[in-house]
């Protein structure tokens, strides 16, 4: 690794490609643990453009507990929906009758729900607010379009023009990740011949608070409720049907969702815009090079049947940043690959644990097999019959199990 030039570039200590979620939290976390760490973070979207994705994501207990301890909540808390509790179905679109084979309640500790469904564009302005209030500095829109890594120093050139000299990249810029393709990190994985169709529907009656997941043969069709008598969808369907579907009439588009959604919360009502993703398994070889480092999406995309990709995401945000923080506190160079390497151990088995947790799930519900349905509705009543066994897999949604980060525990770094 040969020297770098950097006479024309700017220092930081941290450059982060991508003002999601995941970039902005981890900026946050680095700049409140240590506010004389300097950071730059980089997207490629204006920020009116991110404050218009009218998604809502599911919120686990671990991930409410880290944006507490970072002074984000309470200005996503007006906006955030408790999940109280969770019904799972399993049966075909035309049965009349979906019995319930398992519930769960939607308390983590007394008091605490599991999980809280908050809207995509409200928590990452609400990052981003609290990001450039304790010093980060944003740019955008601009993009980090190539990088060369020295033994002192890695160096980030931007469309703009601008160059800097940081201690560390991190690419924090999705699944299709550009910056991971050109550190020849190579990645794992296939496509499901799937693709999420999201949505919000109003109704007359309120949810209570109760999330639904009805496993049909096409793939999981999951009710999340929001503030009011609103709730997010995430509709599975091959790809061909999606894209019929988010393309075709609305008209025909609102009698499909009757079929699946059914009648229980009274008449719908499609309010806002519909969109369809493909579904896919893809998990990077590694995640760390000398001065380089993936987080959340670059780093793992999988299937959302669990509802766990971004706290996944956020996972990665915690164990991160305090592998940075401790580094800095004794003196390391923290783009040295001793440190970014204890990173990659803390997260790479449960990356890849979870990744083929969905991948088995998916597989096992989104067909419409008779012996697979008695076997899989068996062992979701033996799971409901079992009390230990339904509060482990709560807890394990709430993300609180496990070898945590301290912002994951609510303290900080």
């Amino acid at each position: 690794m040969s020297d770098i030039d950097n006479r024309d570039a700017e220092p930081r200590d941290v450059v982060i490609a991508g003002g999601g979620y995941v970039g902005l939290s981890l900026a946050l976390a680095l700049k409140t643990a240590d506010p004389a760490i300097s950071i730059t973070v980089v997207d490629i979207r204006p920020a009116e453009v991110v404050d218009r994705d009218l998604r809502a994501s599911a919120i686990a207990a671990s991930a409410c507990r880290m944006l507490t301890a970072l002074g984000v909540w309470p200005e996503i808390a007006a906006e955030a929906q408790p999940i109280t509790d969770m019904v799972i179905t399993d049966s075909r679109t035309s049965d009349v009758v979906r019995p319930v084979f398992l519930t769960f309640a939607g308390e983590v500790e007394e008091g605490e729900p599991f999980a809280h469904m908050v809207p995509n564009g409200s928590m990452v302005a609400a990052l981003r607010n609290q990001a450039l209030a304790v010093g980060v500095e944003l740019v955008a829109p601009d993009a980090v379009t190539g990088f060369e890594s020295g033994p002192h120093a890695i160096r980030c050139s931007l469309r703009s023009g601008i160059a800097y000299s940081a201690a560390l990249l991190v690419a924090a810029d999705g699944v299709r990740s550009r910056l991971r393709d050109l550190a020849g990190i190579r990645t794992i994985g296939w496509a499901y011949g799937q693709a999420g169709i999201v949505t919000t529907v109003a109704h007359e009656r309120p949810h209570n608070g109760r999330a639904e997941e009805h496993f049909l043969p096409s793939g999981p069709f999951a009710i999340l409720p929001l503030t009011g008598n609103r709730s997010s969808l995430v509709w599975t369907e091959s790809e061909r049907v999606a894209r019929r579907l988010v393309d075709g009439d609305d008209f025909t588009f609102q009698l499909e969702l009757e079929r699946r959604f059914g009648r229980h919360l009274g008449a719908l009502e499609v309010i806002g815009g519909r969109h369809a993703f493909p579904l896919q398994l893809r998990l990077a070889r590694r995640f760390v090079k000398p001065r380089f480092a993936l987080a959340g999406d670059a780093a793992h995309g999988i299937h959302p049947i669990a509802g766990q990709g971004l706290n996944m995401g956020y996972r990665d945000v915690a164990a991160l940043a305090e592998t940075l923080i401790a580094a800095r506190r004794i003196g390391v160079d923290i783009g040295s690959l001793e440190v970014l390497e204890r990173y990659q151990r803390w997260r790479r088995f449960d990356t890849v644990q979870m990744g083929l947790v969905t991948d088995v799930i998916n597989r096992l519900f989104s067909n419409d097999s008779d012996a697979l349905r008695i076997f899989r509705d068996v062992g979701l009543g033996i799971v409901d019959r079992l009390p230990p066994l339904k509060d482990m897999f709560v807890r394990e949604a709430a993300g609180v199990n496990g070898d945590l980060p301290r912002l994951m525990r609510g303290e900080p770094i």
